[in-house]
């Protein structure tokens, strides 16, 4: 990413991370690595269970995730290891949450540290767990984006709602190997189309905004100074 646009992660978040277009120039990084073309081994994209809880904490200050719910990723899905208290949930992103033509989509490597509030927690997450079971099911990239389009239609998959959102500081993420851990921020999400005006994707705006049509929302994406661990941004994406 380093033509203006969203770290891949989740993040379609992972996603998305979500990605526009990139600041700097990545094809020399991209060139050097293969990805599969399908799912790899399941126990590729698993990870020690304590390893991961403290990996989802770190997305958001301990003020926020010491009581959040926290998720984990196991053979069969998502699947709560600590009951929360105060709303939030955070998990780790897989490279599957992030847009259809994106060649990480599969990438094993791929962590995306995301604390959700209660508003994403049940609007946003929904579609994430939905592509995980999915992925895991072993639905091809189009298979999945097919049932996702068709879940939103029916209404099995729920509408943004207002306020959702979710911090991404994780020093420790690895959204893509374009981007590493790009840089500590925090999502919005609207619903599609909606512009909540606040500047995005101008010259020498901090804000980076896009429209995430397969999942129906807008994201809006703002840099912030430090990780959750309070360390400062060096500015170094990687």
């Amino acid at each position: 990413m380093k033509r203006n646009t969203f770290p891949a992660t989740a993040f379609t978040a992972f996603a998305l991370v979500a990605v526009l277009a990139a600041a700097w120039p990545t094809q020399a990084q991209e060139a050097k690595s293969q990805y599969p073309s399908s799912m790899a081994p399941v126990d590729q994209y698993l990870m020690e269970r304590s390893a991961e809880i403290a990996l989802a904490r770190s997305a958001a200050p301990d003020s926020i995730s010491k009581d959040a719910e926290i998720m984990v990723l196991g053979p069969k899905g998502y699947e709560t290891a600590v009951k929360g208290q105060n709303g939030f949930v955070c998990l780790v992103h897989r490279s599957w949450t992030d847009k259809l033509d994106d060649r990480e989509f599969w990438n094993p490597t791929r962590r995306g540290p995301m604390c959700l509030n209660a508003a994403a927690a049940r609007s946003y997450l929904p579609n994430t767990v939905m592509r995980t079971n999915l992925a895991l099911a072993g639905r091809s990239k189009e298979q999945i984006f097919e049932a996702i389009n068709a879940a939103y239609d029916k209404k099995e998959l729920p509408a943004v709602e207002s306020g959702a959102m979710c911090y991404m500081l994780a020093r420790q993420s690895h959204l893509s190997d374009r981007d590493g851990h790009w840089h500590p921020h925090l999502m919005f999400f609207f619903p599609p189309k909606q512009d909540p005006a606040w500047g995005a994707n101008l010259p020498d705006s901090p804000i980076l905004a896009d429209d995430d049509v397969a999942d129906r929302m807008k994201v809006v994406l703002i840099p912030v100074a430090k990780w959750s661990d309070g360390t400062s941004d060096s500015g170094d994406a990687r």
